[in-house]
């Protein structure tokens, strides 16, 4: 058929330009004039098959004439059938020429494909896949236009009209005349198949066959809608991502749910659903775009297209919940239709919605199996906005008579009524459905790693970690999760479960970040190199991260980890104080290198640590809320420096001067600790005036976190002599910066070359800037504020809901929540902690514990963090405390 249409296409294309005056004449066979067949509609006597020919007719005048004077024209063959084709003798199957030009005219090109398909699909099984085939070879070497394919299929039942009504108007003059009669019998089977078809999806699979898309806009519709999933509403509450989830069974034809579901007996596959449910905590099943069903087998599904076939590829996303769970908008609409489908295994509850959202072609959605409330509530052209109930899933009774689910379809087509669409189509035509019926996953909220799991198994992965890496790397959770891909404030497992992440600080602007990955990729294809040779980035980096500093941090230098920063700001702190006595905070953590363990309490003074050395000095962490009732709550930041005060004068009695004081702004493993008020200006007062530079570890708290500044150590109204950044500095590409001052970096520049192989390099400085533009273009300081106090009231309502809470503290985005056995002891709940933090887990969003007892929730979120994003976590927050507390 193929090769068929690519020689009539070759001949056409050889016509193009070609005319003669015999061409242009008035003939009834041209498709043109198709429409005169009406006057011969009173000689076909079967009343059936008149009303047949009356309706192509009806649809040629509505939908065709009127387009015919813009299609292209040239002279044709116009009576390409098989009496006038010649092939090749040995083979049969190649067409070597045409004969017999008798009916030859001027008329529009594509009637030369109608007329030959008309033909050549007779008696087939699939006689639109033979057409589209035939179609394809044309359009290979005489490519047609779009607007031609759209009059096509109308135009091929045309040239059947044509044959059987002149067949039938001379039917008492000519019975024997062989011509007239020629394939009446099978342009009436013809005639008959084509009438049960829908023509627009007829179309599309002959606009598909030619590289379309099924319809015009399919394709802008799937973009927009990948473009803009991050704006839709839930369509469930919680959305359908952060849901534990399984793939329905309807596809397995073994299966009980299954087959409860195709015997028509809903109450047993509901009861399957829920014990199953109930048992393994899984709220919701999904039933995929895609998936062949043999469930189906009512003769409802019989196809259209090809005889003897059923219907079995889903085109629609089914969603498995209890009757009544309520279902709302994804995106903003009017309703079309609300209906109810009466037939068993029917739709039920029926609403069709129309969107025209923005810089998208309009689409539809349709939602089956809906109780039937809806018909009440809603009328067409009712107006719903995005996060609008919809309606609610149907019990077995009002729904078709099947477990309660949505069967939630997508069309591009908006021509279709709501009983045009259907919910399951021919495995032959899958990327024709995928055009006209895409898949509605992502309108849904359904991640797609829920449909497939890549790469190795949890179990397997595991087990090579502890064949390959070093024992001592540890993993979070008894139960760990495998996560694929993130994407913003969620990170997405190997099932598809979207997972809240207020825990990983690193993905300071979100997960994949789009002006990260585009700044990354830019320069990374250009060029990375060392800081050996000149290159914009490093100095432009330099000049804009400095520029967020007070004054007088003014030089910067660059690494790859935090760690590398503060071993670099230790080297220049002993370089210009030449000393190594150091002070810190109880329980902090400043890096992985053993000069940094020794500096950090969190590691050397748990489990295989080595204790405190003989260089270092411990000062008290400065936590208010265990602070000595009898000490004004004025007077905490003078009275926490006393301790500082305490190590200073260990040192002199030693006959030791300080090199350094190095903490955190904001203490993090220590519990999420706030300065009191002056601590550090009190602190940072002492060390200079003992000759020690004041070192600030910035590497979880900058850029912006706090809210109120760039700099957590800025709320304290202080300047280090240097600070360190990592973790947020580039969204996940590692990277770090020191900046310190004039006077300390001039003094490190000894004549002992500082290079770092890697830091500094202009695809790490892209990134950095990216990061900086982000920040200040979408204001997300300020997002980080106000977002921040959002949560801490929130945390506070809760604190008087739960007397475990003893104390609530955060600034911007960094946050905590202290967990305590009773208020007045304040001793330590860290089992409840961890509980907690499991629990909310379990519900779909990560959380920390931290503090030397490990009884403080830890919170910092990205800072794109939203109020929506703030309350689903304040909503876990509650259940998770209720169900721990039980």
């Amino acid at each position: 058929m193929r090769h068929f249409g690519q020689a009539l296409g070759e001949l056409d294309r050889a016509l193009q330009g070609f005319m003669h005056p015999g061409a242009v004449r008035d003939l009834d066979w041209d498709l043109r004039h198709a429409a005169r067949s009406r006057s011969r509609l009173h000689c076909i006597k079967n009343p059936a098959r008149r009303a047949i020919v009356e309706r192509f007719i009806a649809r040629f005048e509505e939908t065709v004439q009127p387009r015919l004077a813009s299609l292209r024209a040239q002279v044709i063959h116009n009576d390409a059938n098989d009496w006038n084709i010649l092939v090749d003798a040995e083979t049969t199957r190649k067409v070597t020429g045409f004969i017999d030009f008798g009916d030859a005219v001027h008329t529009v090109l594509i009637a030369e494909v109608a007329i030959a398909s008309a033909y050549a699909i007779l008696d087939m099984d699939d006689p639109i896949g033979a057409a589209a085939a035939l179609v394809a070879g044309f359009h290979e070497k005489y490519p047609l236009q779009a607007q031609e394919l759209d009059v096509l299929f109308n135009l091929i039942a045309m040239r059947l009209v044509i044959s059987v009504t002149f067949s039938a108007s001379r039917q008492d003059q000519t019975d024997e005349n062989p011509y007239l009669a020629i394939s009446e019998a099978p342009a009436w089977r013809l005639l008959e198949q084509l009438d049960s078809m829908n023509p627009r999806l007829a179309t599309g699979i002959l606009r598909k066959a030619c590289g379309f898309d099924a319809i015009e806009g399919a394709g802008d519709v799937r973009r927009w809608i990948a473009d803009n999933h991050k704006t839709f509403a839930d369509l469930v509450r919680p959305s359908a991502a952060i849901l534990n989830k399984v793939i329905a069974p309807f596809g397995d034809a073994t299966h009980e749910m299954t087959i409860a579901s195709a015997e028509q007996r809903p109450a047993d596959a509901t009861r399957w659903w829920d014990e199953f449910s109930a048992a393994h905590h899984v709220p919701l099943a999904i039933g995929p775009w895609g998936e062949l069903r043999s469930i189906y087998t009512d003769c409802a599904f019989e196809s259209r297209f090809i005889k003897g076939q059923r219907r079995t590829l889903h085109v629609g996303v089914d969603l498995v919940m209890p009757a009544g769970t309520p279902l709302y908008a994804p995106v903003a609409g009017t309703v079309r239709s609300v209906e109810v489908e009466p037939d068993p295994l029917g739709y039920g509850g029926l609403v069709m919605i129309e969107h025209t959202p923005p810089g998208c072609p309009p689409f539809l959605t349709l939602w089956g199996h809906m109780a039937h409330e809806a018909l009440k509530r809603l009328k067409p052209g009712d107006k719903l906005k995005a996060g609008d109930l919809v309606g609610y899933m149907g019990a077995d009774h009002e729904n078709g008579g099947w477990i309660p689910h949505l069967h939630l379809q997508m069309t591009t087509d908006t021509q279709l009524s709501a009983s045009e669409i259907i919910g399951v189509g021919e495995p032959e035509y899958r990327e024709v459905w995928a055009d006209l019926f895409p898949d509605a996953s992502t309108l849904a909220g359904i991640p797609p790693e829920t449909y497939s799991q890549q790469g190795m198994s949890k179990a397997r992965i595991i087990a090579k970690r502890k064949e390959l890496l070093l024992p001592n790397l540890s993993i979070s959770y008894t139960d760990p999760i495998k996560f694929v891909r993130g994407d913003g404030v969620w990170l997405i497992d190997n099932f598809g479960r979207a997972y809240l992440d207020c825990f990983n600080n690193v993905c300071h602007l979100g997960h994949s970040h789009p002006d990260v990955i585009e700044a990354l990729t830019r320069q990374a294809a250009l060029l990375n190199t060392n800081t050996r040779y000149l290159h914009d980035n490093i100095v432009e980096y330099a000049e804009r991260l400095t520029g967020t500093l007070p004054e007088g941090l003014c030089v910067a230098s660059f690494g790859c980890s935090g760690s590398e920063a503060n071993s670099l700001m230790l080297r220049m702190a002993r370089n210009y104080t030449g000393s190594d006595q150091a002070i810190v905070l109880d329980w902090a953590y400043h890096g992985t290198t053993q000069e940094l363990i020794d500096l950090s309490p969190y590691k050397y003074k748990r489990k295989a640590g080595k204790g405190r050395a003989a260089h270092v000095y411990e000062a008290v962490v400065p936590d208010s809320y265990y602070a000595p009732e009898h000490w004004p709550v004025e007077q905490h930041g003078k009275r926490f420096a006393e301790s500082v005060a305490e190590q200073l004068d260990a040192m002199r009695k030693a006959g030791k001067g300080p090199g350094f004081f190095l903490a955190e702004s904001i203490p993090s493993v220590a519990g999420q600790v706030f300065l009191p008020d002056n601590y550090l200006k009190e602190v940072y007062a002492m060390v200079r005036a003992e000759g020690g530079l004041c070192l600030a570890d910035e590497v979880q708290v900058g850029f912006g976190r706090v809210g109120s500044h760039w700099w957590a150590f800025e709320t304290q109204g202080v300047v280090p002599d240097a600070v360190t950044m990592g973790k947020p500095i580039g969204n996940g590409h590692p990277m770090s910066a020191v900046v310190t001052t004039r006077e300390v970096a001039d003094a490190f520049n000894n004549g002992m070359e500082y290079f770092n192989t890697f830091a500094g390099n202009p695809v790490s400085c892209a990134v950095g800037l990216a990061v900086l533009d982000v920040i200040e273009r979408d204001q997300l300081k300020e997002n980080a504020l106000n977002v921040g106090n959002y949560l801490l009231e929130g945390f506070r309502k809760l604190q008087q809901q739960f007397d475990v809470i003893g104390d609530v503290r955060g600034l911007g985005l960094f946050l905590g929540i202290v967990l305590v056995t009773d208020r007045k002891s304040k001793a330590p709940a860290t089992a409840l902690a961890r509980k907690v933090a499991d629990g909310a887990r379990e519900r779909g969003v990560l959380i920390g514990t931290e503090g030397p007892h490990d009884n403080v929730l830890k919170m910092r979120p990205s800072m794109i963090f939203s109020r929506a994003n703030a309350d689903f976590l304040l909503e876990v927050l509650k259940d998770s405390f209720t169900a721990a507390l039980k």
